[in-house]
């Protein structure tokens, strides 16, 4: 067969019929408009990868070092001719010390430090020495003194935060040229700080307290924690998942299975896909006159966080639950209907199974959608600066809050670099979450996955 083709070849040409082993312009079009389409298609795949990476390398390098903290570890004398005055021991007394009156405790305690380890530090002022500390590190003595009074006439070790500065030197993020022009530290702090690291007075490690530790002041980033953060998006994302999937699940298993097919429910429909649709700060002006001016619920608080995101999810959800429904095959209900069961049984003891996957699925990406939301949530008022941490549930939910990307948000619109480091660290603990969320989308959905 091919030695006649390949002899009738030129004869096939010449009477004009086309030859398999000859590509005619046509086919030799086709093929090239092919390969550049593949083509085309590598370099998207190629630039939407460098972008991937370039962003992840961007956050990751920023954002990295916040996991890390600088501390300084000093012996402070809890001296009673300072704290406790009258001598009695008195609380109420004692806790009439500001944090001012704990400063020169810190700067004795520095000066201390210094002098054991050898580290000359005439150049400095007691006063400049003790700024190398945080100004967090006052509040740290006394809630400590509060707690524990009877210490007071004791040296006792702490482990203080350094300054923003100094641990900003030790990241590389602070150097001696930017330090001559910075008037919150100076060249001299830094070179005391590297005589203090070698001698093991500074030491930087792991920082548990940006999981835990609430927010800061402008003053103080080495201190601005995720506590509250963290603490107030786990709230929301209960409200929201006790409230937008048994509603869409119902909502959807009555469209698909038990609603008539009328112009009402087409309506209902349309809608619901036009919802998909809303840009976020929609939900959150309809949470702000309906919630809070309406219906007088705190500003700032999880519950009305929770509620905004629950109608921004629903149509999310139904939409994916419905999908998951339909996948499933008539024959299913059909077999169900023709041994005795009845639509109800038919649906939650068949159908309902066999699309689990799919609706979880679609509960998940929708939480995660809800967990990134910022623009909603600014308008509710969970911006603001929240230091304490909202009590236990139910009574936490109607407490000040803030939420993860929020207080991305709020940390980038500070002026210290510090805190564009703390926002990339932020960023990082949020795409964790949403990286398990969406393990946990693919890990049910094997699970629950049945084929039919």
């Amino acid at each position: 067969m091919n030695d006649i083709t390949a002899t009738n070849a030129p004869e096939a040409a010449r009477k004009g019929h086309g030859s398999l082993l000859v590509q005619d312009a046509r086919t030799k079009a086709r093929n090239a408009a092919e390969t550049r389409f593949r083509r085309l298609g590598l370099v998207a795949v190629s630039v939407g990868m460098l972008a991937l990476v370039g962003l992840l390398g961007s956050i990751l390098s920023n954002g990295l070092s916040s996991f890390k903290q600088t501390y300084i570890e000093v012996e402070v004398f809890l001296d009673p001719a300072k704290l406790d005055k009258t001598g009695t021991g008195d609380l109420a007394q004692i806790a009439k010390v500001s944090t001012f009156g704990y400063a020169p405790l810190i700067q004795a305690a520095m000066l201390t430090a210094a002098q054991e380890a050898g580290v000359d530090t005439s150049a400095l002022k007691p006063k400049a020495l003790g700024a190398m500390v945080s100004k967090e590190a006052p509040a740290t003595l006394r809630n400590y003194v509060l707690k524990n009074p009877d210490k007071i006439g004791e040296t006792v070790a702490f482990s203080l935060l350094a300054n923003g500065r100094i641990d900003g030197y030790f990241k590389g993020r602070v150097t001696m040229d930017s330090a001559a022009l910075d008037r919150n530290v100076s060249p001299e702090q830094l070179v005391i700080a590297d005589e203090l690291k070698a001698a093991g007075v500074l030491d930087t490690k792991f920082n548990w307290a940006f999981f835990t530790a609430p927010d800061a002041s402008d003053t103080r980033p080495e201190a601005a924690g995720l506590g509250v953060a963290i603490l107030g998006s786990i709230y929301m994302m209960l409200i929201v998942l006790c409230l937008s999937l048994p509603l869409g699940v119902a909502a959807s298993i009555y469209l698909e299975e038990f609603a008539p097919k009328n112009r009402f429910t087409d309506l209902i429909e349309v809608n619901i896909s036009n919802l998909a649709a809303v840009p976020s700060i929609v939900f959150g002006i309809l949470g702000l006159a309906i919630f809070i001016n309406l219906v007088g619920l705190p500003q700032s608080a999880p519950i009305v966080g929770g509620l905004v995101l629950t109608l921004m999810t629903l149509p999310t959800i139904i939409i994916a639950t419905r999908a998951a429904l339909k996948s499933v095959p008539p024959s299913i209900r059909d077999a169900a209907l023709g041994v005795g069961a009845s639509k109800m049984q038919s649906i939650f003891h068949h159908v309902l199974p066999l699309a689990m996957p799919g609706i979880l699925t679609g509960a998940i990406i929708g939480l995660a959608q809800a967990l990134g939301e910022t623009a909603p949530l600014l308008l509710i008022g969970m911006v603001a600066f929240v230091r304490e941490y909202p009590a236990g549930p139910p009574d936490g939910f109607f407490d000040p809050a803030a939420a993860l990307p929020v207080q991305v948000y709020n940390w980038t619109q500070r002026g210290d670099p510090a805190f564009v480091e703390r926002a990339s660290g932020a960023i990082i603990v949020l795409l964790v979450f949403l990286i398990l969320m969406n393990i946990a989308a693919i890990l049910l959905r094997r699970k629950f996955e049945r084929r039919w």
